[in-house]
């Protein structure tokens, strides 16, 4: 597996108003796209499908809602993965090689939040097919969601090494780069190499990504003004 960078550490944001980050949020429910399994990822970009291995097919993942409407906790949800991952995991014993097996265990512990479980069953999938852009984009989802920033985008900057006009590990790759590290600049450049090298991006999709660089566009705008604010407070 790629070596991966250590967890985030934390960094000083300035102060973004509250319509930016609104405006932010709102384009990504829009676009129908989270930060963790995208399992819409083909919608987004929209071209002409690929040979697929097992390991990269579209997987379903079932969680069974609890009686009374009763959201579960993390421990709850927890024993639900281990149950439904529990065939899978003996089958892999014979079988550890198997990198479906391991992407779906990876995804059934993603789906019910158990993010560092699926990194490690993703991270062992890219370990055997380290150049299967749509698992790696997978692991810097857990990883993300697990904490690791730095780790997810090094995942994602190491995909793009093999497929470097991904649509979707370039999206994530900005979103990413806004939400974990604070990186205005570095979304907007993610997401502008998106639109210039996917011509063929769906009007609407082009329109939510342009959203976000305008949001983006602007949080830039904020933290300029904080820090020359800041160059004029007196002590």
């Amino acid at each position: 597996m790629t070596a991966m960078a250590g967890k985030s550490t934390a960094i000083d944001v300035p102060i973004v108003r509250p319509g930016v980050v609104s405006a932010i949020a709102a384009c990504c429910l829009a676009a129908g796209i989270l930060i963790g399994y995208l399992a819409r990822g083909a919608e987004l970009a929209q071209s002409t499908p690929q040979k697929t291995s097992r390991s990269t097919a579209a997987l379903s993942v079932s969680i069974p809602a609890l009686a009374n409407g009763h959201v579960p906790t993390l421990g709850e949800m927890k024993q639900m993965a281990d149950k439904q991952a529990a065939p899978l995991l003996e089958k892999l014993k014979s079988h550890p090689d198997d990198t479906a097996l391991l992407a779906q265990i990876g995804a059934i512990y993603h789906t019910t939040h158990q993010f560092k479980e699926s990194s490690a069953y993703y991270g062992r999938a890219v370990q055997l097919q380290p150049k299967d852009v749509a698992l790696r984009t997978k692991l810097a989802s857990s990883l993300y969601r697990e904490g690791d920033a730095d780790g997810a985008i090094a995942q994602l900057n190491q995909a793009l090494t093999y497929a470097p006009t991904d649509a979707n590990t370039l999206f994530n790759l900005g979103m990413i780069k806004l939400q974990g590290q604070g990186d205005a600049k570095g979304a907007i450049t993610a997401w502008q190499k998106l639109l210039k090298t996917n011509p063929q991006l769906s009007p609407e999709r082009k329109t939510e990504v342009q959203k976000l660089m305008s949001a983006a566009t602007t949080m830039i705008g904020d933290q300029d003004a904080s820090r020359t604010a800041g160059a004029h407070v007196h002590p």
